[in-house]
């Protein structure tokens, strides 16, 4: 099948293209590479399957008529950094709305068969209840949570009035080769031989979901016949963050907590479990030194 990856060559993309790849489906990414890099599928730069298109999905141009004769779309493209959300909340809104909504018309143009949207866990800001449910209330804390929120609503919209078959995923607190955020910034003092920097006493949990789990559910979501879903991905578990700086076996230095700063975050699953024929299969006690010895460490 043709399937087309918006946001390919992202830390998401770097694992879910060559999973594609692997398992014979025709793969067009559409990528600014504002964030992301073509060194990231330089495992697949020569694959007769695989077809990247330079463009800004913000604006319209030629990149739209690339959704003709594809099966599937994965739109994966958004920036995703926090603070740079609360700095420039302009640039967020037309990347993720604006971005989100040329690629739902493309797709409806086209009348592709399935469609995944990524979302994310920070939409529910601080909840009331662990696991937390799909059913939360929505309480996103900077711009970034609240455009993928806004997004979702518009792809649930699409699902609802053109009957685009679409579903949302909900990530909870990826990590793995590349990735960014917590791990990602783990990796980097870890490299450079400095100690590892966790906020306050450590104790805060996080639902950590390796890359590989979150591509599997990104298949099993593609291969449903569900539509107009949301579904948490996570790891079925929490694990603090000194944990996870112990399995990396670094010196760690603590600072203070940030103001706002969650104390856990663990998705409910179930929902998945029961309808997409996936489960998460790595630890952290598998993940981390995995993800180490891929980078080098």
């Amino acid at each position: 099948m043709k399937v087309v990856v918006t946001g390919g060559c992202g830390f998401i993309g770097s694992h879910c293209v060559p999973r594609l790849i692997q398992d014979q489906h025709q793969v067009v990414v559409i990528d600014n590479l504002s964030s992301g890099s073509r060194a990231n599928l330089a495992p697949v730069a020569d694959s007769e399957q695989l077809r990247l298109v330079e463009a800004d999905i913000g604006l319209d141009g030629d990149w739209q008529s690339e959704f003709e004769g594809a099966g599937w779309v994965v739109h994966l493209a958004a920036p995703t950094n926090i603070i740079e959300s609360i700095e420039d909340p302009r640039t967020y809104s037309q990347a993720i709305l604006g971005g989100t909504f040329n690629v739902l018309e493309a797709s409806r143009a086209a009348g592709i068969k399935r469609f995944v949207y990524p979302s994310s866990a920070a939409c529910y800001g601080v909840a009331d209840q662990y696991p937390t449910p799909e059913d939360a209330a929505m309480r996103p804390q900077y711009p970034y949570a609240l455009m993928k929120h806004l997004g979702e609503e518009m792809v649930l919209h699409w699902s609802e009035v053109y009957g685009l078959p679409a579903l949302s995923l909900r990530f909870f607190n990826l990590y793995g080769p590349g990735a960014s955020a917590l791990f990602g910034m783990f990796m980097r003092q870890k490299r450079a031989g400095k100690p590892l920097t966790v906020t306050g006493d450590g104790s805060q949990t996080r639902d950590f979901t390796y890359i590989s789990d979150i591509v599997d559910a990104i298949v099993a979501a593609l291969k449903s016949d569900k539509s107009g879903e949301v579904y948490n991905i996570g790891s079925g578990t929490t694990v603090s963050v000194n944990r996870m700086a112990e399995l990396l076996d670094s010196p760690i230095e603590y600072i203070p907590r940030r103001a706002g700063e969650m104390q856990v975050t663990f998705g409910d699953i179930s929902k998945a479990l029961r309808d997409l024929d996936w489960e998460p299969r790595v630890s952290v006690e598998e993940g981390v030194p995995l993800a180490s010895r891929l980078m080098g460490l």
